[in-house]
């Protein structure tokens, strides 16, 4: 990483540069931090990575209105990430200069009690053969399987909210991840049930695009893999680097990759991540939307809803209104995992239900393709579709949108209503059910 400061009108890929925590006093000079700004983001970034870059700092933030600024929010650790007892820990260690190995060492202890490997991500959705696990695979739903090359597992810039916070540790034990492309075709090309292949990560854009390439084009005239008919690649770069797609020195070889997955017959889809609408109002990012679509490839978004970022129908309604505006599709709302710092992003599940509802009565039909709120839990995504007194009990209704078991899918059942609950292994069956008909499974 380059801690230099650039000149905000050339931004290009020779000065696109990651900033991390090493570089907070060239930061502080952009942003004109406070010396106690900059001291909890270096504790706090000692255990959740912290990482930007040029033009999230001058075309995203609006620093007249931080700590509180949305997306100053969604990229700098703040103080209340940590337990108070955690960061009193750590801050004494910094301020004794204490050996780095010791530092270390309590950073994986917080990091172990942060749940970082949600939903049975490591024990349950991580194929295995004879010969052992396949590592940077994950299958959980019959028809998706979701492949992580280790090339592209890192960001533009770092969520703070990330589910995968993870993968950016450093610690190789935590990271998910494969460089044989190989294993994964000869596991896709076994399993015929299998329709979709996620790229995820981290972040697939952060990759050359002759190294995609070399992921993407041996699958494309395999007719052993011509039952994968749909592509994804997860991605936050529309938001946090869209020169990705317009000015880097392979931006038009990438678009050319687009145009030839697409005239394979597949469906491609860049499943972007947006979680507020500024991130949609540059030029850079309106540019890069329609050079993608020019290639035939469609857009689909997504987005947890999140204290201190987006808690507000308006803002949901707004961003929603704008990707249609622009030609997206908007697809999912989630309910932040139960992961990381879930205790400063975390939204109850009855307030979540109430944003989704007043923000989707305020978009037309183009825009309710969305759907949420939704938890992407241990047995599957769980969808809250309402709140509901049935006899004298009031219940959630949920139901399951994706399923371990697909025969779960479009299933209704019924949770004891809890206002306090931001999860799944919050609630309790409805009812006087011992259990919830997931669980016998």
């Amino acid at each position: 990483m380059d801690g230099q400061i650039f000149d905000k009108n050339s931004i290009t890929q020779t000065t696109y540069k990651a900033l991390g925590i090493h570089h907070l006093s060239h930061i502080a000079e952009i942003g004109h931090l406070s010396k106690e700004q900059i001291h909890n983001i270096r504790i706090v970034g000692q255990v959740f990575p912290f990482r930007t870059n040029r033009y999230v700092l001058t075309e995203l933030i609006n620093w007249n209105k931080i700590p509180n600024d949305p997306i100053y929010r969604l990229v700098f650790p703040q103080r209340a990430m940590l337990e108070d007892t955690e960061f009193t820990r750590m801050a004494d260690l910094i301020k004794l200069d204490a050996p780095r190995s010791e530092i270390d060492d309590l950073c994986r202890e917080i990091q172990c009690k942060l749940n970082p490997h949600p939903a049975g991500q490591r024990e349950l959705n991580i194929p295995t053969e004879e010969s052992g696990s396949i590592d940077g695979l994950q299958h959980k739903y019959r028809e998706t399987a979701l492949f992580f090359p280790s090339r592209g597992q890192t960001c533009h810039a770092y969520c703070t909210f990330c589910f995968r916070w993870a993968q950016f540790t450093g610690n190789t034990d935590l990271k998910i991840s494969s460089k044989d492309s190989n294993a994964m075709q000869t596991y896709l090309a076994k399993n015929k049930q299998l329709t979709d292949l996620l790229i995820t990560g981290g972040d697939p854009m952060v990759m050359k695009t002759r190294v995609l390439e070399r992921y993407l084009t041996p699958m494309l005239h395999n007719a052993s893999l011509e039952h994968i008919v749909n592509i994804r690649i997860g991605t936050k770069a529309l938001s946090f680097w869209p020169h990705r797609f317009t000015d880097d020195t392979d931006a038009d070889d990438l678009m050319r990759l687009f145009e030839k997955v697409v005239q394979t017959g597949r469906h491609l889809a860049i499943m972007a991540h947006f979680n507020h609408p500024r991130e949609l109002e540059t030029d850079s990012v309106r540019h890069a939307i329609q050079r993608i679509r020019n290639t035939g490839a469609v857009i689909r978004t997504q987005s947890p809803l999140l204290n201190h970022i987006n808690n507000n129908e308006n803002i949901w309604a707004d961003l929603w209104k704008q990707q249609v505006k622009l030609g997206l599709i908007p697809y999912y709302m989630f309910v932040e995992r139960d992961t990381g710092a879930r205790h400063y992003f975390e939204v109850p599940l009855a307030k979540c239900l109430e944003i989704y509802q007043k923000a989707i009565r305020q978009v037309s039909g183009l825009a309710r393709t969305v759907r949420g709120p939704s938890m992407s839990a241990t047995p599957g995504k769980v969808e809250i579709s309402g709140i509901e007194t049935i006899g004298n009990e009031r219940v959630f209704v949920l139901r399951f949108l994706q399923g371990r078991d697909p025969s779960w899918v479009g299933r209704p059942f019924f949770a004891k209503y809890n206002p306090q609950a931001t999860w799944l292994d919050h609630l309790e069956p409805a009812f006087k059910q011992s259990s919830f008909f997931f669980e016998e499974r």
